[in-house]
């Protein structure tokens, strides 16, 4: 009975991190995309306004 709960337990933990992985791997693609899209269209970024002073600024990723 211990070794079903640990060989549970392992392959929950292995699901956790696969989607962990596959999250930031989907994060990191879009950042490239974004990236890429910009290079392509000559644009230094995203505005985005600061709602206390009403200033657009450069969106921080």
């Amino acid at each position: 009975m211990p070794q079903i709960i640990f060989f549970v337990a392992v392959g929950v933990l292995a699901y956790v991190g696969y989607r962990s992985f596959v999250r930031e791997a989907e994060r990191v693609t879009a950042k490239i995309r974004r990236t890429e899209k910009q290079a392509a269209n000559g644009t230094m970024g995203t505005l985005v306004k600061d709602p206390k002073t009403g200033e657009y600024r450069l969106a921080k990723d």
